[in-house]
């Protein structure tokens, strides 16, 4: 008895049949995930590369009608970036950029004047000084909208050259160069006041910021303080582990972070026992977002801080950054968040233990991280709270 054997024809009739049957499977799936407005998106693209006959950047347009798209949605937390925003912004997440290494304020007439220069880093190296006034870049007058624009102009591809032209304290011009390099900022900056009240100021929620957070007020233990105090004006928020792990080091046990993503799916971060037992108080503007916001929310709701300053947002969403084949990357709300206690700030922001507002003197100063802490209202307000 013959085995039978199957004929090349209906080998190949099989092969024909399965690959037919996984393409329709394939656009079914397709058609579910994008819908018909997508699948229309898909279809204008097809009929612009095989039809339009007119002279375009393809580029430029996909990057038009993307943007166009994450705003449609009409949530301001979610962005489209073009390839160099999304490695600007994965630059700015890390805390380093490629630059000068100098942090700068603007002054009311010209120029970027110099309010400190990293050690070791490019501008110190260069014989740069706080206090000096960068006049020019490169042959670019530091004025009007090139001084808007600044950033553009002092960083660049490490190991590039910029010519400055300064005015040093004495007013006498001087010429430099300055070769740009790698530098990383610290998220965190701090301080012992005369009166025993440690100041950490932290400027995001971005890398090394609990790590740097944690170090500051370990230091300030050994300093002997008698109270803390965080600044959290103008932070504009970061990663949630980042945030979740400071929480973790400052309050005693208990829930401190709950959120929900679209499936409804729920999740929460819990703390451990070990805390800081010092009187504590946070400082907030209209500035203060995200995991800034959330950070002063659960000190105060576990009775661990007070908080002083001016209304916020009232942020209660988290993002997801995705990076798409373009270069590009999309940035958007995937997930609800709370405080431990299941209270979203969405809409009403943070309650106040008390409203303080700056003059726009202050304002500026606070901006250019030049405001004297014994000039600062909300600062000494914040103190005198929590001083007993």
């Amino acid at each position: 008895m013959r085995e039978k054997r199957f004929s090349v024809r209906a080998l190949v009739l099989t092969v024909v049949l399965t690959v037919l049957l996984t393409a329709v499977l394939l656009a079914g799936i397709l058609c579910l995930l994008l819908g018909k407005e997508g699948m229309s998106m898909a279809q204008a693209m097809v009929l612009i590369n095989t039809q339009f006959v007119g002279e375009h950047d393809i580029g430029e347009a996909v990057d038009g009608a993307m943007d166009s798209l994450i705003t449609g949605l009409g949530d301001r937390w979610s962005y489209y970036m073009d390839a160099e925003g999304y490695a600007r912004q994965k630059e700015n997440k890390s805390n380093a950029y490629v630059g000068l290494g100098c942090t700068v304020s603007y002054p009311e007439t010209e120029g970027l004047l110099i309010e400190a220069v990293t050690e070791d880093g490019p501008a110190d190296k260069a014989g740069l000084k706080a206090g000096d006034l960068i006049l020019e870049i490169d042959g670019v007058r530091m004025e009007g909208e090139a001084r808007s624009r600044a950033t553009e102009y002092t960083r660049g591809p490490d190991g590039s050259e910029a010519e400055l032209l300064i005015q040093r304290a004495d007013g006498i011009e001087q010429r430099f160069k300055v070769v740009r390099a790698r530098v990383e900022e610290h998220p965190v900056s701090y301080e012992r006041l005369d009166d025993g009240t440690g100041v950490v100021a932290i400027r995001n929620f971005n890398s090394r910021c609990a790590e740097e957070a944690v170090a500051a007020v370990e230091e300030l233990e050994a300093q002997g303080v008698e109270r803390l105090v965080f600044d959290v004006r103008n932070n504009g928020g970061g990663y949630l582990d980042e945030l979740t792990t400071l929480l973790d080091y400052l309050l005693p046990e208990g829930t401190i972070f709950r959120s929900e993503d679209k499936a409804g799916h729920q999740s929460s971060v819990q703390s451990d026992a070990a805390c800081v037992d010092l009187p504590m108080a946070v400082l907030v503007n209209g500035d203060t977002y995200s995991a800034a916001e959330l950070f002063a929310a659960e000190l105060q709701e576990m009775e661990w801080g007070i908080i002083v300053g001016t209304p916020t947002f009232g942020k209660g969403f988290s993002q997801q950054t995705f990076p798409l084949l373009s270069g590009g990357a999309i940035n958007i709300s995937t997930a609800k968040y709370f405080t431990g206690k299941g209270v979203s700030l969405i809409g009403t922001g943070l309650t106040l233990d008390r409203e303080l507002e700056l003059t726009e003197e202050q304002e500026q100063k606070l901006k250019n991280h030049a405001l004297d802490p014994a000039e600062d209202p909300q600062l000494q307000a914040a103190i005198q709270m929590i001083a007993g």
